[in-house]
């Protein structure tokens, strides 16, 4: 259903004749006439009839035209809301990891509760997958995902991803561990005969670590696997195994966290979107803000 023809409908009930609504609207009568009947074919009912040598709106185009007041207003402010100067509303969901939400989304949210309060965020905690598929499948607005320099996520070209930033990452150990010294590949091989551990919802730190072993000159066994970082501690303090942690993490007593250099393991956090979406004010908003608090606190993992 076109609003242009609403609008006809809507203005031949109110001036009472084709050629007034064709003057008003700038077009022609048959013009006006085409559209209304075209309009009726769409409802499946007569919405004019002859009234001498005019024609009227009939019970059904009177009540079409009712109708049409409510649905040409609601558009009006769909347009205004969406256009790109408008002030930031609406709901805007967001799927994304525990530490990007807890370090970086929430401050945010709180923040635009005084500064925008018709703007409101739905939160849903996903691992990188999770989150994207859910934006393939237009089930939310923005996606905050990570991948890691030794494991970099493939490119889609229907998403658009915007950096935020990036975070050194270390190997925990426990604490009474004997390392050799040197660097990733040597500290890798002076571990070869560990379990590791890695994630259970992303695939990403299993291939940094299957990568940097096989670059030492052996193959991981992987043994064990958790989502949350306080687990990973908690498995590494029990004695089952080594697994990746954040650099800057508070660590546990008994848990030892190992610089890795040479090369370097690099997490890279991104907040992302499908193309053209961006355009919408409250969208842009918050990835905005996204973008300036990283920039201010550029390692939060």
């Amino acid at each position: 259903m076109e609003t242009r023809r609403l609008r006809m409908l809507l203005e031949l009930s109110r001036l009472g004749s084709m050629r007034a609504v064709a003057e008003t609207m700038g077009t022609t009568t048959s013009t006006v006439s085409q559209q209304i009947a075209t309009l009726a074919d769409d409802m499946g009912t007569a919405l004019t009839e002859p009234y001498g040598r005019l024609v009227r709106l009939t019970p059904a185009g009177r009540r079409l035209a009712e109708h049409a007041v409510t649905i040409l207003a609601a558009v009006e402010t769909a347009r205004h809301d969406l256009a790109p100067g408008s002030e930031p509303n609406g709901t805007v969901r967001v799927a994304g990891y525990a530490t990007a939400i807890r370090a970086h989304l929430l401050p945010v949210v709180t923040a635009l509760t005084t500064s925008h309060p018709r703007l409101r965020v739905l939160v849903r905690e996903h691992e990188p997958a999770e989150a994207l598929q859910l934006l393939a499948e237009d089930a939310t607005d923005l996606a905050l995902t990570y991948d890691y320099n030794l494991a970099p996520a493939a490119e889609n070209p229907a998403l658009s991803a915007t950096p935020l930033w990036t975070a050194g990452w270390g190997l925990g150990v426990p604490a009474r561990t004997d390392l050799r010294e040197g660097t990733t590949l040597d500290v890798f091989a002076g571990l070869a005969g560990q379990d590791w551990i890695v994630n259970s919802r992303n695939t990403a730190d299993e291939t940094v670590i299957r990568t940097l072993a096989s670059m030492a000159g052996f193959s991981p066994r992987i043994t064990h696997q958790a989502d949350s970082l306080d687990l990973v501690q908690g498995m590494i303090t029990a004695g089952l195994g080594v697994g990746l942690l954040p650099l800057g993490t508070v660590t546990f007593p008994a848990v030892r966290l190992v610089p890795l250099t040479a090369p370097e393991v690099e997490l890279r956090a991104y907040a992302v979107t499908r193309h053209g979406r961006l355009d919408w004010p409250a969208l842009a908003l918050v990835t905005d803000l996204l973008v300036r608090r990283s920039a201010r606190d550029p390692s939060p993992e």
